[in-house]
């Protein structure tokens, strides 16, 4: 069987989920989305998932949490979590003071992990969940350093690459059919008997 590893990124896939508005697929079973792509000659040993915390408004956040729980009752599943820096804007045009947030790290911390398990030899094929051209650096090096192996990309709805679908060595996109394969159940219970509940906003 041929090993594989999924690499997914939490945002990208999240705003190409919000641009379509397709929030009914937020309560994602990220493992079960991954194994939509596999031949049947292939086995996911690992899925690893990127993401940061969101910190306002506390009702999102709240959303969030309870998701990230549910991700976390997956077997040989992993977070990875990145950080937002702040940063303080002036309006130009009225002086008003406001601050934004940018997620940082994600790619930085999927191209740790793919150079990485590459080097142990712990995949034969990688699974790339994104569209996020800053990742073709650690795809090219993957394929330059450890032949046979082979990273495809795996494109988020509404979300693509030129770049990064010049370097991989196959293109997937992931549409409706396959999200509507991979939802939890409304309910998913954790090894200590919480219960966790799909957002009624999700719904």
């Amino acid at each position: 069987m041929e090993r594989v590893i999924a690499y997914v990124d939490g945002y990208n896939l999240y705003f190409g989920l919000r641009s379509k508005g397709w929030k009914r697929f937020y309560w994602l079973n990220i493992q079960a989305l991954a194994m939509q792509f596999l031949k049947p000659h292939q086995t996911l040993i690992e899925t690893k998932y990127f993401t940061t915390v969101v910190k306002q408004p506390d009702d999102k956040r709240r959303r969030q949490v309870v998701f990230l729980d549910a991700l976390q009752t997956l077997s040989d599943f992993r977070i990875y979590y990145g950080q937002f820096l702040s940063d303080t804007v002036i309006c130009r045009r009225c002086g008003h003071t406001y601050t934004t947030y940018h997620e940082k790290m994600t790619d930085v911390n999927i191209s740790v992990e793919l150079m990485t398990d590459a080097l142990r030899d712990r995949f034969d094929m990688a699974l790339l969940v994104s569209a996020d051209s800053d990742l073709v650096g650690p795809v090219q090096t993957v394929h330059r350093l450890f032949s046979p192996k082979r990273v495809v990309a795996v494109f988020p709805p509404d979300r693509s690459s030129f770049s990064l679908k010049q370097v991989a060595k196959g293109v997937l996109h992931i549409s409706h059919v396959e999200l509507a394969k991979s939802l939890f159940p409304k309910e998913v219970v954790k090894p200590d008997g919480v219960i966790l509940r799909r957002p009624k906003e999700w719904l």
